[in-house]
């Protein structure tokens, strides 16, 4: 969850460290600091708790010294509150060393213990500081940085990113990972490090994804990646596929609101390039035909929104593809030893391709023979290198912690490869499948175009609400999930999402005049049993005096005489649904947030990329 950004090069670095940090704010955090080594060799350290604009403000009172070595850092708390003592960077060895840290040290209790016996004094509560304490005085034994922090990070363990820097070496930065992401930056003459590529994107497009227990040494003119044995390792290189502006707020009101926006191109992305003559190809998963055909079933496994798409995917994969599919929860999926074995298919799906629980998860998929696919957002991150194959969604940088495009992107994704694995298993018989899919971006655009002032002005009448239920069947049950997610979220209200015919089983108890309850209502043309069904349970809660808001095709005449509120979506086939009916509940907490005065892009305690489990 933590921000990380390192320097090296001919510019201060006090300006890129704060402008890295910023664009990093998305992921969550709760304080700041950096670390520069000045023109006179000096290490100066600064961190706040509190927002970024609170270092800033403290940076602008009293300068740091003019440098062109740093770290900087943006921290969400796990050992110890967010106070200024417990923020990074955290100093060692006469306060000559900084080290800044994400993720999570599991044995630092002992290593702390070791390091008291040996007459070291704390000031935070952090397991940072005990790794900084550590590589003090691994460095006093040596005076060689690079040696040094080999020793240290092999007797580590857990989950971290860590980066140190030593006044002795200026123009030197090292860092390394473990289940926790870290990204190097190539310029002219100067290069970067960063928890996310957002970090350099403003200076460079050129990176490098280095892997597990490796480390990695950059100066101005050189890049070096070993493993934690010190063995040279080759780092993998790719292109950012956007720029800098793509992760500013162009006039817009928040990331969220530009974000919701830009579903239309977030889907026409994903779809581009992989449909050819008719048909669903999807290049990267080129010469996996026998894998698709001889699997006997399918686990997709995922966290919080993700796994709301990962649930509309199961009926996507299962209709035509005709293959058994299960949807788990990453944080449960391993811990419950699920029977797998080669003839299952694992697909896990996250937007920063870092969250924890999910790579643990294909981690444990691998080892069991199981053959895995990942669908990600983010190139070079650890779980799509982690995996057998990959499937990227093209949504562009997604800054705001709530997920809108990502989460259309990743249905559009397992739409796609839904179609693949039916046309390589022979088992596709829905003709209209692909057409419908050309047709999403296009939908998607009407949604947004013509029920935008609609749902807004709705939800500026609810904004004293204090709890929303949703009800969907089908495909509409996830997007019920995610519409419940996204209130709760962002506007911090009691929310809940239900399959509809659980109504009956005892959620109708939370039925009383005035409740407000969304109904996604699926299209009678594609089933009239499933639509009467629904139709059913808005009468019966119609009936308690709750105020029904449905969300139905255009022309559905059969819900208007019970609902209050209808919003309509584009007439589509029923999968292709889901897309364009959670485009005004996004709207609907979008607005229901502003209109409480709320944070919408950061949300409390939340973050965009959670790397501990």
């Amino acid at each position: 969850m933590c921000g990380i950004v390192g320097y090296v090069g001919p510019r201060p670095s006090q300006d890129i460290l704060i402008a890295g940090l910023a664009r990093l704010e998305y992921r969550g955090y709760d304080s700041a600091g950096i670390a520069v080594i000045d023109e006179n060799g000096d290490l100066g350290m600064r961190k706040k708790a509190g927002k970024l604009s609170m270092l800033r403000d403290s940076l602008a009172d009293a300068p740091l010294g003019d440098g062109t070595t740093g770290i900087g850092h943006t921290r969400w708390a796990t050992h110890g509150g967010p106070t200024d003592v417990n923020a990074h960077p955290h100093l060692a060895a006469d306060d000559k060393l900084a080290v800044i840290h994400n993720g999570i040290i599991e044995n630092f209790s002992a290593l702390r213990e070791d390091l008291l016996s040996d007459g070291v004094t704390f000031l935070s509560e952090t397991d940072t500081e005990v790794a900084a304490a550590l590589l003090g005085r691994e460095y006093a034994k040596s005076g060689n940085l690079q040696d040094a922090f080999q020793n240290v990070v092999n007797r580590l363990e857990g989950a971290f990113t860590l980066l140190a820097m030593h006044e002795d070496h200026p123009g030197l930065v090292v860092g390394a990972r473990r289940n926790s992401p870290l990204v190097i930056g190539l310029g002219e003459g100067e290069n970067f490090l960063g928890s996310d590529v957002a970090a350099f994107v403003e200076h460079t497009r050129k990176a490098l994804a280095i892997g597990q227990d490796q480390i990695v040494s950059i100066t101005p003119s050189e890049v070096t990646v070993t493993d934690f044995e010190g063995n040279p390792v080759e780092a993998e290189p790719f292109d950012v596929s956007w720029d800098a502006a793509a992760a500013e707020k162009g006039g817009w009101s928040s990331f969220m609101a530009k974000e919701v926006a830009e579903q239309p191109q977030a889907v026409a992305n994903t779809i581009l390039g992989r449909v050819s003559d008719g048909q669903v190809v999807i290049p990267e998963l080129d010469g996996l035909d026998e894998l698709f055909i001889g699997i006997n079933r399918v686990i997709i496994t995922a966290c919080g929104t993700a796994s709301y798409a990962a649930l509309v995917g199961k009926y996507a994969i299962e209709q035509w593809a005709r293959v058994a599919t299960d949807v788990e929860l990453a944080h449960e999926f391993r811990y419950r030893d699920p029977v797998i074995g080669d003839d299952t298919l694992v697909i896990s799906i996250s937007q920063s391709g870092e969250t924890m629980d999910t790579l643990m998860a294909v981690k444990y998929a691998r080892e069991r023979g199981a053959r895995t696919l990942s669908i990600c957002n983010t190139q070079g991150a650890t779980i799509p290198r982690e995996s057998d194959a990959v499937v990227y969604t093209h949504a562009g940088p997604e800054v705001a912690v709530a997920s809108t495009k990502a989460f259309s992107a990743q249905i559009t994704a397992l739409l796609l490869l839904g179609l693949h694995m039916g046309r390589v298993r022979q088992t596709l018989t829905d003709d209209t499948a692909v057409s419908e899919l050309a047709d999403l971006p296009d939908k998607i655009a009407r949604v947004l175009a013509e029920e935008h002032d609609h749902v807004s002005q709705l939800a500026g009448w609810m904004a004293d609400t204090r709890s929303v239920l949703f009800l969907g069947r089908h495909v509409g049950y996830p997007i019920a999930l995610e519409g419940a997610l996204k209130l709760k979220e962002i506007s911090y209200i009691h929310a809940e999402g239900f399959a509809a015919g659980e109504l009956k089983h005892g959620p109708i108890a939370l039925i009383e005049p005035g409740q407000p309850v969304f109904v996604i209502v699926p299209s009678p043309r594609h089933s009239a049993l499933i639509h009467s069904k629904v139709v059913s349970n808005i009468q019966e809660i119609r009936a308690r005096g709750a105020r029904v808001i449905v969300i139905a095709e255009e022309g559905d005449a059969a819900v208007l005489p019970f609902a209050d509120e209808v919003i309509h979506i584009p007439l589509a086939g029923p999968m292709f649904e889901p897309v364009l009916a959670v485009v005004p509940l996004q709207i609907f907490a979008m607005a229901l947030a502003t209109a409480k005065g709320l944070d919408v892009d950061q949300p409390r305690n939340l973050a965009k990329s959670v790397t501990v489990e």
